[in-house]
């Protein structure tokens, strides 16, 4: 499939309650690592695609659910999403050893990130 949802994230207010949540919810794994801005919390699932949970990043923004599409070129795709009406929200930004990920908002409000593997 081109383009697949490759993961999905929680941008959180209450990142130790969403984890108490989740992980009696389901039978995820959940593995912190740090981030300059606090804790990462990794999502494992196993088959399918996995995910991760942090605090939100913009202060008094609700919580949301976050997904990413794998695109070939993420500079590519980026600007063709703007020129399709997207605002872009956070431009193409790297993931030191992972890859390179972006964010918009489609011209319906939507919030979608792309993603591309370091490879």
């Amino acid at each position: 499939m081109p383009n697949p949802f490759v993961h999905v994230e929680l941008n959180t207010t209450d990142l130790p309650k969403a984890k108490a949540f989740y992980s009696k919810l389901f039978d995820w794994q959940l593995e912190d690592m740090p981030m300059a801005e606090g804790t990462y919390s990794l999502i494992k699932v196993g088959n399918g695609t996995g995910g991760g949970m942090m605090k939100h990043p913009v202060p008094g923004a609700p919580s949301a659910w976050l997904a990413y599409v794998q695109v070939d070129d993420i500079k590519a795709a980026t600007q063709k999403a703007k020129s399709l009406g997207a605002d872009i929200k956070m431009d193409v930004t790297e993931i030191p050893g992972v890859g390179w990920f972006s964010i918009f908002t489609d011209p319906t409000g939507a919030a979608l990130a792309l993603f591309k593997p370091k490879s």
